[in-house]
């Protein structure tokens, strides 16, 4: 993927159209893509951002071809609310993932939940949305957030990936929502599907799935490993942990850091490995 323009829409393939959104920052790279799926009528995927400039991009690439739906994947500020603007102006429905509005903050002020999403209708896992020559499809992947969904166009080999599988780093799991155990279940499942290519809302896309998704357990495993030779030394509080887990890590994504660990050591506690005492973790009995 060459480096994307904000507000340019770049035909990626027949049936999709990525769009990026001008919110770079640490945690979002470059800054939310979103996508248009189909031709002669459309989905909006990840409208983005309440950010006029790129509401009006979107419009510029819609055109005058109609939306039969905006699709989110989750609530996070950077993915969903542009929607209301988006349907202001086409007159498409909000479809997707649930309403969730988390009053824990999580590491970054960008991740906080978008209390004002109002979808017209909820996808379960399977349900799908469908226009001219195209059909995408809800996969429930839980872990990033407990409302987070996938969009499969089957057709085309082609899964839209949002936060929980993205092509420039590993994605946050920040309690009290994200659930790494959930997470780590979420990407086996993927391992079960035969996607050829993912567009994730952040980062270029993956065209090598399975691999990649491996080497995302792989490195899940790896930390949970870290922790766990860390506590058979002696017991740490979460930012002892991350401090020696992240050397020369940017203070900027510390708070991440801790979440992610944190994560860990509650699904290690579920799984009977560690336990706390107050906010030190230990070795369970």
């Amino acid at each position: 993927m060459t480096q994307a323009s904000p507000g340019v829409a770049e035909q990626v393939e027949p049936m999709v159209a990525r769009v990026l959104a001008p919110n770079p920052s640490p945690y979002t790279y470059t800054g939310t893509q979103s996508f248009l799926v189909g031709t002669r009528d459309l989905a909006v995927i990840d409208p983005g951002p309440d950010a006029p400039e790129h509401v009006a991009a979107l419009l510029a690439a819609i055109a005058d071809r109609p939306v039969r739906a905006i699709l989110c994947t989750h609530t996070h500020r950077d993915h969903s609310p542009a929607a209301a603007a988006l349907k202001a102006a086409t007159g498409a429905p909000v479809i997707g993932c649930a309403p969730l509005a988390v009053a824990d903050l999580g590491p970054r002020a960008d991740a906080s939940f978008d209390a004002a999403y109002a979808p017209d209708r909820v996808l379960a896992d399977g349900e799908q949305v469908a226009g001219e020559g195209w059909a995408l499809t809800a996969i429930a992947t839980p872990g990033h957030t407990s409302n987070h969904l996938c969009f499969a166009l089957d057709e085309r080999g082609v899964l839209f990936t949002g936060d929980h599988v993205m092509g420039w780093s590993t994605t946050v799991v920040a309690p009290p929502d994200g659930d790494m155990t959930a997470y780590l279940a979420s990407l086996e499942r993927l391992l079960e599907r035969d996607d050829q290519v993912y567009y994730p809302a952040h980062g270029p896309e993956v065209r090598n799935p399975r691999r990649f998704v491996r080497g995302l357990i792989g490195h899940r495993k790896q930390r949970e490993g870290q922790i766990l030779r860390l506590l058979r030394e002696e017991g740490r509080d979460v930012p002892a942990l991350v401090q020696r887990m992240y050397v020369g890590l940017d203070p900027r994504l510390i708070g991440a850091a801790e979440r992610s660990v944190l994560a860990h050591l509650i699904d290690l506690s579920g799984r009977g490995l560690v336990a706390r005492d107050g906010e030190s973790w230990r070795m369970a009995a």
